[in-house]
Order: C-alpha cells, then structure tokens, then sequence
C-alpha cells in the first residue's frame, strides 16, 4: 500500500474525477455515503447527531453525511463555520442540498460569533471541520472549539483526519489544538502521520474506506513510504530445492552475549536457525560456554578467550552473513573489537543493540561502516546515534532516513509500524507486529532472522523486508493463541515455523 503526501491525496481525487467520468461532488456523495454506513452501523437512530463543518471540501462531506443521516431517521444538528465568507463549490453545493428540504434539526452557519451547543455523553461529533489539506496548527476560534470538543463527554468521529493533525509532519504543531477522536473514517489509504506512535492519541480506532478512486493513478504514481503487505512478501520468498545441503543454505556468524547476557546470544541464534540459515556459528564469550552448547546444540562455538566479553574479531571468509550486537555489552575492549569486526567484514552484516550503542558512542566510527550495512535501532538507539533527540515520530523518521542516506545502508527504526529506511530515501513500513512483542529480546530476535535471510541468499533490502515481517507475523500469531500481555522473545521464535508455513502456503 503506498502512502501519499497531501499534494498526491488531492491529485488522485482530481485524477479520479478527470478519467473516470465523476464529477467532484458525486465524489464526494460516494465518500459520504461510505461514512454515514460506518456511523449508522455503530449507532442507532436515536443517538444526537452534532455535525462540525469547515468551509473546505472537508466541510462539504460533513455537510452531505449530515443530510444522509438525517434521511435515515437521525436527529442532526449542524454548524457550518464560514467565518472568511468563503465556501469551497462542493461545500456550497452541500450546504444547499442540505437546506433544500430543511432535513436537519438545527442548522447554523456561523460567520463571527458562536454560540456552542451542549455536548452530552449520548451524542455523537462528527468532525469535519478539516482534512489532509492542513499545512499549519490551528489557532483562534477554531483551536478553542477543538478544546471544546476535547473536553466534552460526547464520542467524536472524524472524517479522513482529526482536525488539527496534518498528514505528515505535527513535529511543531499545538498538541492540545488537535481532536481526540474516538473514531477515524480515512478515505482510500493511511496518511503518514496515521503510522506514528505519537499522533495514535488523536485517531482512536482507525478504519480505511476504499470509495474507489483512481486505481490507474495509483499504481502509476510513485511515492517515498508505503506498506509492505502480505503479497509484498509472498513474491519475495526464495525456492528451496530438494536437493540442497546445509553448505548451500548460507553460514550465518552471531557475536552476541556478554557474561550475564548468553540469553541475547541464545535467542539471536534460535531465530537465526529457525529461520532457514543451513550453520550458524556463535562468537560468544568463554563463561558462556556450557549454556550455549546446552541450550542450541546446533550451532557451532566460536570461543572468545576472553571470559566475560567479545575483545577479538573474526575472520569472515567463511561466513555469508554476520549478525553483530545483541548483549555484547560496552567494554572498551568490545569496542575496538566491534569496529574492527565490522571493518573486516567481507559479507553482508547485521548491527543492533549493544553495537549500535557503541557506534553511538563513538560517532566518528560511522565513516568506516560498510556500504549496504544494516541497522536496527528503535527510537533511543537512533537518538545515541544521531546524537540529537528527536520531538515526535515525523522527526525519528526524517533522522532515521539521513541516516541511511548519510551511511549508504538500511536503517530499520523499529516499532509498531517498523520502518524500513533505504539508502535512496525510499521507506516501506511493516504491517505485521503487536504490543506483545514489547518484551526484551524481540530486537534480538529480529536481528536473527534478518541474519539467517542474508545468509540463505536474500538481498539486503529484501531480507530486511521479509525479516521485518515474518518477525511482526509470528507475532501475531502468538498473541493469537497465548496473548499479548504473556508474549516473550521466545514466543516469537516458536512461531517461526507457523510463519513460514503460511507465507509458503
């Protein structure tokens, strides 16, 4: 699913209505007609219906979802703010639809002063004051009826967007200046800012209409995000011949786990094999020998003579991926270790976790990383690597992307909708995942699998892709049969197999 700018947004409507014989208004009749249907089939007839229109074409579906309501047995207010004396023509000629058989309640149209009605625990807001072509924080007037509504006890559903949240970038704008709203009806597609941990306040429950603009438009148009999806990934999965032996599945190399920490090593590794490395190898720490040989019999031990931390690296000619990070810890020793492992890497490789927080600490090492390198923070390690905090989801992103950009590799900002940064400034966000899989070790789990496809042969974009969804999908599938609140790191590994099968199926 690609995800369109605001520009973009407005261009697939104008498309739609130029090539497919559609005039603006019956465009917008069809949009509303999808709105007034999620509305009627949440409540009844005898809820109040009060009904916020602005002045733009946000405003024009309000007005024609008002007069469908209100054909269909609903007591509707409305309030139309025109307060520059200016209404867009679909605007306008809802309003006059809206009044030709006087179906409404209550109908104000308000120019300078307001009066605002009582808002009660049975009524529903419907929000239409404004859409995706919001480019700045609202103020005045329009900011106080927003806090209005905020504060009131009555359900509020917007119309394509909360007013007040603009459609990619809220890094600046007025936080209490912004519906709250229990439901959102976004036409078509999600907007940018609808994937962002910070702005989920202002959604509520999000529910795509698909009111069937433009396919043409939008398979030819190109975007920088969109959403890998389940068919995405299918046509990514690489054959396995009958034939094969372990030799020519790919030999994945883990550095992984401190003393105190084998249990990174151990999950990084399970997820490696479990996810189709023919060998895995583990360059793990003396002390933690015997757990490691106990605990994943068949992966193969490469020793560090060191007791307690990873202080030598490996050659790499043997290896078809490396997987670097996970509980390695931050002595100085690992340190000089971890850069030198990754200079000396002559294969695709895999940085996370203790690693990234090194590099991090050590910012000037970031011009010896390899091209094509991948990385897998979540929002703080970007914040150590990029030695800036960032004020929102908008701005991790930005930073995330010029990191991938700046280091010519993949930057994975991990969250609920993980996102994968390309070197060309492209991003694709995950699809897959939940609020289980917010437990210590699922970082380390990813970085196993990601490995394990870079070893089986995948490119680095693609394994990426498909690690980050196969790690979200076994997920998933283990809320679904234990739930969220008992999800561990291993759960999501003994989900694996059960995400492969349905991927292959």
């Amino acid at each position: 699913m690609k995800i369109f700018t605001s520009q973009q947004i407005n261009d697939l409507d104008r498309y739609t209505i130029d090539h497919e014989r559609i005039t603006s208004l019956d465009l917008m009749e069809r949009a509303a007609k999808a709105i007034a249907q999620v509305i009627a089939g949440i409540w009844q007839t005898t809820t109040p219906m009060v009904v916020f229109a602005g002045p733009g074409n946000n405003g024009g579906d309000a007005l024609a979802v008002a007069r469908i309501l209100a054909d269909q047995g609903y007591k509707v207010s409305v309030y139309l703010f025109n307060i520059h004396d200016h209404l867009s023509d679909e605007c306008l000629a809802n309003k006059t639809r809206l009044l030709e058989k006087k179906r409404v309640a209550d109908f104000k149209e308000i120019s300078v002063n307001f009066d605002p009605p009582v808002l009660e625990k049975n009524m529903v807001v419907v929000d239409g004051l404004f859409g995706t072509g919001l480019n700045k924080p609202l103020a005045g007037g329009f900011a106080s009826l927003v806090k209005y509504i905020n504060q009131s006890p009555a359900k509020v559903v917007s119309i394509d967007m909360p007013s007040g949240l603009m459609t990619e970038d809220n890094t600046y704008n007025i936080k209490p200046n912004i519906i709250r709203a229990d439901l959102t009806l976004t036409i078509q597609q999600k907007k940018l800012s609808m994937l962002f941990a910070d702005n989920q306040q202002y959604l509520g429950q999000l529910r795509i209409l698909d009111i069937r603009l433009s396919q043409e438009y939008i398979a030819k148009t190109d975007t920088q995000y969109r959403i890998v999806e389940e068919n995405d990934i299918r046509r990514l999965l690489l054959p396995r011949n009958d034939f094969v032996h372990k030799g020519m599945m790919g030999h994945a190399l883990i550095v992984a786990g401190s003393y105190g920490m084998a249990g990174a090593a151990i999950l990084t590794s399970r997820a490696c094999m479990r996810s189709g490395a023919g060998k895995v190898s583990i360059a793990t720490p003396r002390r933690n020998y015997a757990i490691m040989q106990t605990t994943i019999p068949e992966a193969i031990l490469k020793i560090d003579h060191e007791e307690t931390y990873f202080s030598e690296a490996l050659p790499t000619e043997d290896y078809d991926a490396i997987g670097i990070g996970p509980g390695i810890g931050q002595h100085e020793n690992t340190a000089i270790a971890l850069i030198a492992q990754i200079r000396r890497a002559q294969c695709p490789i895999v940085v996370d976790a203790d690693a990234l927080n090194i590099l991090g600490n050590h910012r000037a090492w970031m011009q010896q990383l390899p091209r094509d390198i991948i990385m897998t923070p979540h929002p703080a390690e970007l914040d150590r690597l990029t030695g800036m905090q960032s004020n929102g989801g908008y701005e991790q992103l930005s930073r995330a992307r010029d990191l991938a950009e700046k280091v010519k590799g993949y930057v994975i900002l991990k969250g609920h909708y993980s996102a994968l940064c390309m070197p060309d400034g492209k991003v694709i966000f995950n699809s897959t995942g939940n609020s289980g899989m917010a437990t210590a070790g699922s970082g380390d789990v990813l970085t196993g699998i990601i490995t394990a496809l870079l070893a089986r042969g995948y490119a680095q974009a693609e394994a990426c892709m498909l690690g980050m969804y196969l790690h979200g999908l076994a997920g998933d599938l283990a809320a679904k049969e234990i739930g969220k609140e008992s999800l561990m790191a291993s759960d999501i590994i003994k989900y694996l197999p059960q995400a492969f099968k349905r991927l292959n199926d």
